[in-house]
């Protein structure tokens, strides 16, 4: 298995244990973990793309990689006034 099969094999694995884990629980999808795991995860697909130079999925992991940076920004934020 190449490096960029390997980092993107873990990548989608990632992001599809954080998506049964969803769906098994619904509030599961509103943690902290979860996003983690899909900023952690669409991030490493979107590097593995790149490194195979496939642009589409580039850009598709990169803007799911750029939303849960945003939602893991936001989570962190509201935690941070609940607690002031």
């Amino acid at each position: 298995m190449s490096l960029s099969e390997s980092i993107g094999s873990a990548g989608v694995f990632i992001l599809l244990v954080a998506f049964v884990f969803n769906l098994a629980n619904k509030k599961f999808g509103a943690s902290m973990v979860y996003i983690v795991m899909n900023v952690t995860g669409a991030a490493l697909a979107c590097y593995a793309s790149y490194l195979i130079h496939y642009i589409p999925f580039v850009v598709l992991e990169g803007v799911w990689t750029a939303v849960s940076l945003a939602a893991l920004i936001s989570y962190g934020r509201k935690k941070l006034r609940s607690r002031l």
